[in-house]
């Protein structure tokens, strides 16, 4: 269905939000490269640094960063809360009239923010960087990210874009629906994709990370994909109940197929091999013990997402905030 769109000028003030964990080896090139674009920008800009329990020296040049430049604010966690708590902490805090989401390694070009800010003149809430291709990433990389995004659009919503990650300009009523969401375990793209309102890609080409480690790997990728499912879409409780009526239904051959074994060698007496009840009993424990194990966990862990979601705890803990903006707000 075709969104109304109604067309706007530049924000007049857009926030770029960057969540940071242990980028030390990164912060000197990021800072270089978003001060030589910010300042070809023709748009008033803060940014907002969030330092996610860094263990390096991470802090430290994020709050030096503040002291020289003005538009630079610094929130800190009080602990690692995770990528996608952080970047919810850097959007609570932001000012601007729109949002500019992105990490701090440079795979992702600030220069795509100018087409962004085109698209969004347009009339356009939410502006999401879809890749054409991811240099610099093992086959490996690449082959894990594509059946990510895939499975992702199936669990989680339909309007979910592909190849694209939290890299993205969004309005400020696109960000004051997504603060309205307070939930403990948080896929920010379903949220967008959840919300409904006008989305367009813009497409990119993914530069290589310029220092350090990638702060996503397959593990992280696992944990969020099972996170999203979860907590987006009730198809894996359902992938349970399927599971356990085709393990009934092979179940129910098995003991046709042993009821047939025992009429030939009882009834009729056939010269055949057969040991009564072993084999039966041991397939049939196997099959309905696993499918009960496999039901038994995907129900816990929902019902630990709504044990986490009754505590009504914060969704994060700020150590301290840096700059002249952020040290007027106090959220959570």
């Amino acid at each position: 269905m075709e969104k109304y769109l109604e067309k706007r000028s530049n924000p007049k003030l857009l926030s770029i939000v960057i969540p940071c964990y242990n980028e030390e080896k990164v912060l000197p090139f990021l800072r270089n490269r978003l001060s030589d674009f910010l300042n070809s920008l023709s748009v008033k800009t803060e940014i907002i640094l969030v330092n996610d329990g860094s263990k390096d020296n991470t802090i430290f040049q994020l709050v030096n960063w503040s002291i020289e430049d003005s538009s630079v604010q610094v929130i800190s966690l009080s602990r690692n809360f995770g990528h996608q708590i952080a970047v919810t902490a850097g959007m609570d805090y932001a000012s601007g009239d729109a949002i500019v989401i992105m990490d701090a390694d440079l795979q992702d070009p600030p220069e795509v923010i100018i087409e962004m800010l085109e698209r969004y003149r347009e009339g356009y809430d939410v502006v999401y960087g879809q890749r054409i291709t991811r240099t610099g990433e093992t086959f490996f990389k690449k082959f894990t990210a594509w059946c990510f995004y895939r499975i992702m659009k199936v669990l989680v919503h339909k309007d979910l874009p592909l190849d694209t990650g939290d890299f993205r300009l969004i309005s400020r009523r696109c960000a004051n629906a997504l603060n309205g969401l307070r939930e403990n375990h948080r896929f920010l793209r379903g949220m967008n994709a959840w919300i409904g309102f006008p989305q367009i890609p813009v497409y990119y080409n993914r530069d290589p990370r310029v220092a350090g480690e990638t702060k996503y790997p397959l593990k992280k990728m696992i944990g969020l994909a099972i996170n999203a499912a979860i907590s987006f879409s009730p198809i894996p409780l359902r992938f349970s109940l399927a599971l356990g009526l085709i393990i009934a239904f092979v179940g129910f051959l098995v003991g046709i197929y042993a009821l047939f074994r025992a009429f030939q060698y009882f009834i009729l007496h056939s010269p055949i091999v057969y040991n009564p009840g072993w084999a039966t009993i041991v397939t049939l424990i196997c099959l309905i013990g696993g499918s009960i194990l496999i039901s038994i966990g995907i129900l816990g862990e929902y019902i630990a997402r709504i044990f986490e979601e009754s505590k009504g705890r914060p969704l994060y803990v700020v150590e301290f905030a840096k700059g002249k903006n952020v040290q007027k707000k106090k959220l959570v």
